[in-house]
């Protein structure tokens, strides 16, 4: 079996890892490519761009299966192409992939369904926002840029002033790109973020083990957004009387709301959560299996993950039974000084061969090979995951090999997994 793996970050180097433990699984390729691949016998990266070369190579190299960590191509319409030419491509088709690729549409499909959210209202002009906003009395409020913006489009306004400010960055100087011309404003939820990564056939959603995100640049939830500072799964407050209500009123909705949309597809859906005295809200849909949620879960996941793919296609995913390791796992990313704003490349990254003593995991994220080194190439550059029969201790192997990694400039969070 041939494996196409569609992305270039951490996401993608845990999923090649994860699909390379199938004895049937001959050789997996990576495009545009992850340094990753170094780490793994039978992977190898190639640089392909755009919709068009993906078929061309999947069609040249018999690809038996395509997974796509990309959001921009699957907005693009990836998936419906693969079918078009009768290529098997586990990710949502175009109609779907607008639940992630516009959080209006998103929120609207939400509020139809009956899909707890927030509170919401949607601009596509900046002086209609800012007028919403002036008679806005419940500060801090929610700002989101509507399209795609790598995670970090989201802005939570402390004051009236933080809010117009907010608003112009992303519409008005288009901080975000395109995916500013339509912003989302609502109401803030206080609580407890909770990511729930799940597979779906559109006959059944099959949710996988919870986990904890950590946005933000600095410790305690400070700072910049990111595109994740590290995990851990399983997300302690996640208790069983919060996934139940999680499943009655998020996710058999959005069942529903699937299947009456006529979303037809084999992939994931990923539910962005907030806990909260209230219940259990729904923030976002991503559409594709998160970075670096992926990263904390598939290590524990003991079930063959190309085995629930092919039942995926077979649309029987409801005779599933997925079985767990029972452990802690607690991913730690590291990044290069100045992310997620202005950062430098190129550095050289020492200490990667001293790293699994205790059974952690090395994914690459943002680095690169140069000859016989591997120097950072992009913001966030690796993550170490430990495990433990406790948190405690899956922090504990996390973070003393990280502390064994040195590149220039090198940031990363203590406080990854410490609950209060």
């Amino acid at each position: 079996m041939k494996i196409l793996i569609v992305g270039a970050g951490g996401r993608e180097h845990a999923i090649a890892w994860k699909m390379s433990q199938n004895k049937d699984v001959q050789k997996i390729f990576i495009a545009p490519g992850n340094a990753g691949a170094e780490l793994i016998e039978i992977a190898e990266n190639v640089d392909l761009k755009g919709i068009q070369e993906y078929i061309d190579f999947a069609k040249k190299n018999g690809i038996d299966l395509t997974i796509v960590g990309s959001e921009e191509l699957l907005v693009q319409g990836i998936v419906d192409e693969f079918k078009k030419n009768g290529l098997k491509i586990f990710g949502p088709d175009k109609k779907a992939a607008i639940l992630e690729g516009s959080k209006a549409y998103s929120k609207d499909f939400m509020k139809k369904y009956g899909i707890k959210t927030a509170i919401y209202e949607i601009f596509d002009n900046s002086g209609k926002a800012k007028e919403f906003l002036n008679n806005w009395k419940d500060f801090p409020v929610v700002i989101k840029a509507s399209g795609l913006a790598a995670g970090k489009g989201v802005i939570i306004a402390q004051n009236l002033d933080e809010a117009i400010k907010a608003v112009e960055d992303i519409m008005v100087d288009e901080k975000f790109g395109n995916a500013g011309s339509q912003v989302v404003i609502e109401e803030y939820l206080d609580g407890v973020e909770a990511s729930i990564l799940s597979f779906t056939d559109c006959n059944v959603i099959l949710p996988l083990l919870s986990a904890k995100d950590h946005k933000k640049i600095g410790e305690n939830e400070t700072g910049l957004n990111t595109g994740g500072m590290g995990v851990i799964s399983p997300n302690p407050y996640v208790t069983d009387e919060v996934f139940e209500e999680f499943k009655k009123n998020i996710m058999a909705p959005t069942l529903k709301g699937i299947q009456n949309e006529g979303m037809d597809f084999e992939g994931v859906i990923f539910f962005g959560l907030m806990i909260t005295k209230k219940g259990v809200y729904l923030l976002e849909y991503n559409m594709r299996l998160g970075d670096p949620e992926t990263q904390a879960v598939l290590p524990l996941l003991e079930t063959d993950m190309v085995e629930m793919i092919k039942s995926a296609f077979d649309k029987k995913l409801s005779e599933v039974k997925i079985e767990w390791k029972k452990q802690y796992s607690c991913c730690v990313v590291a990044v290069a000084g100045g992310y997620p704003e202005k950062y430098n490349k190129g550095d050289k990254i020492s200490g990667l061969s001293d790293i699994g003593k205790n059974g952690e995991i090395l994914f690459i994220c943002g680095a690169k090979k140069e000859n016989d080194d591997f120097v950072t190439s992009g913001g966030r550059v690796l993550n170490i995951v430990g495990f433990g029969k406790t948190l405690e201790e899956a922090r504990e192997h996390a973070y003393s090999s990280m502390k064994k990694i040195h590149f220039n400039n090198m940031y990363f969070r203590k406080d990854i997994g410490q609950i209060k």
